[in-house]
């Protein structure tokens, strides 16, 4: 096949330069499209990280109305097999359980990303309903590290994780109720932001009041492609149950400048949870990284009660997650998760949370409320916070204590194992904040280790500043002279 680009080009080429050169038309959007699959066929097989690939829309971009006008202009791009509807295509979410399920509209954000000119080539790999650390499933999927195949790209946004670290595409759709933009962008050299509580809408299936913790966003190579994907994607469905928040300036222009001094919270004891020693000393050093660019960094840990917030953010999973399942038992006529079809884990954690009382979701949502309130007032002294990724080494596949998989027979005991690994991120889910993984280290298995931002509801701009501050600082690219195993260079 005759490419548009070379391999390096392609993998040096951001969905912005993509685009720029779409503008100028020195390529065609099917072009583009036709060398994604090609990419696809180089490395899927590797890596599972691509579940299907929509051939109509790789012929003809223009298929199901995406508008090559539009910002994007025909970059492609892949969908989570979790989240936003796309009218009339597979979304079987990692699930045997869903298995022929087509959503019969496309959602609010789906229709954000056709009207930025987006194409939706395919759909990436997720773990059964997004629960878990790794898609890792052998009767559905075993989805694998670029970097190093023996291990997991954690989740749940594996295969668009996978997909962009291999050089597949620049960008692809993620979703994160806990981390799961934030986690597997930092184990594969990612930049994975998630949003703050009203910027992309979740709109039709459920609200942001609804849905409490989940969020949508993207992962990608560059900080300007993360930035334009906001810019481009965001706002209110009809009917929203909150105002969605604006900005004053396109964050991709307010990337070129570098932010004023900031006073940065550096942290990693949070309650019963800390980071490995090896990952202090990544942490360490990129203290010292923020301190020659101008900042002010110390060593300043938020005054919240981890464990009641830990607690809260469990019973909500549980609780959702519950109600999700009875929803799709309800719609095939059957009173509960059938084993041959339904993970383990998933199963109980519908029996923990079928019953959950109003009286015990009251509870969580108080915790929710003093905790959110305890960290506003945190942000009123120190600018960001800054912690690893996550807090202990990426595991090798097959270890299944974190899959839900999992022979565990308590699953609150299973949840706070999820906990111990990934302590960080699930605070900025609890309070609607934003907070960003950026390719800052390295684990001593050789795979990335992402350094973690979080800051005040709305500050997205600043996270995607200081960012794009530290990608200048690297030159211009994070991982400059370094690939993974597994690339389609290769």
């Amino acid at each position: 096949m005759t490419h548009v680009m070379s391999w390096d080009e392609w993998t040096a080429c951001d969905a912005v330069g993509m685009s720029e050169l779409l503008k100028k038309g020195e390529v065609l959007p099917a072009e583009l499209a036709a060398q994604a699959a090609e990419a696809t066929a180089r490395v899927n097989p590797q890596i599972s990280a691509v579940v299907e690939l929509f051939d109509d829309a790789i012929r003809e971009p223009t298929t199901d109305g995406t508008n090559m006008a539009g910002p994007f202009g025909g970059v492609p791009f892949l969908v989570k097999d979790l989240g936003p509807g796309v009218k009339g295509r597979l979304q079987e979410q990692g699930s045997k359980f869903l298995q022929g399920n087509r959503p019969g509209e496309d959602s609010f954000l789906t229709q954000q990303f056709r009207k930025a000119g987006l194409n939706i080539i395919g759909r990436s790999a997720t773990p059964e309903f997004g629960v878990c650390s790794s898609a890792e499933n052998p009767e559905v999927y075993v989805t694998r590290n670029p970097w190093n195949t023996a291990y997991t790209p954690f989740g749940s946004s594996a295969g668009a994780s996978a997909s962009v670290a291999a050089g597949i595409l620049p960008l692809a759709h993620a979703t994160d109720g806990g981390g799961s933009i934030r986690i597997p962008a930092g184990a594969n050299g990612l930049i994975g932001l998630k949003s703050s509580r009203g910027v992309f809408s979740i709109a039709p299936a459920l609200s942001d009041i609804t849905g409490y913790v989940s969020t949508q966003g993207c992962v990608s190579r560059t900080v300007r492609d993360t930035a334009f994907f906001v810019d481009c994607c965001r706002g209110a469905a009809p009917g929203e149950f909150m105002p969605y928040w604006n900005s004053d300036e396109p964050y991709a222009e307010l990337i070129k400048r570098d932010p004023a001094p900031l006073r940065i919270a550096l942290s990693h004891q949070w309650g019963p949870y800390q980071s490995d020693s090896h990952f202090v000393s990544e942490l360490e050093r990129t203290g010292r990284l923020l301190e020659e660019l101008g900042h002010q960094v110390e060593w300043v840990t938020p005054d919240i009660d981890f464990e009641a917030a830990f607690a809260a953010q469990t019973a909500c999973y549980i609780s959702n997650f519950a109600q999700f399942i009875a929803r799709l038992l309800e719609k095939k006529g059957l009173t509960r998760p059938p084993p041959e079809w339904v993970e383990p884990i998933n199963i109980k954690i519908w029996q923990k949370g079928i019953d959950m009382s109003y009286s015990e979701r009251w509870k969580m949502q108080e915790v929710f409320n003093t905790t959110s309130r305890r960290l506003g007032n945190f942000y009123q002294q120190w600018d960001l916070i800054l912690t690893p990724t996550f807090s202990r080494p990426t595991p090798l596949i097959g270890e299944t204590r974190y899959l839900t998989l999992s022979d565990n027979p308590d699953v609150l005991s299973w949840f706070y194992q999820l906990w111990d690994i990934f302590s960080y991120t699930p605070l900025a889910s609890l309070t609607g904040t934003p907070g960003i993984s950026i390719p800052l280290a390295t684990q001593q298995s050789g795979l990335p280790l992402g350094m973690h931002l979080q800051t005040r509801q709305a500050n997205d701009g600043l996270l995607l500043q200081v960012a794009a501050q530290l990608e200048r600082a690297f030159g211009g690219s994070f991982y400059k002279n370094t690939r993974p195993s597994v690339h389609v260079t290769r």
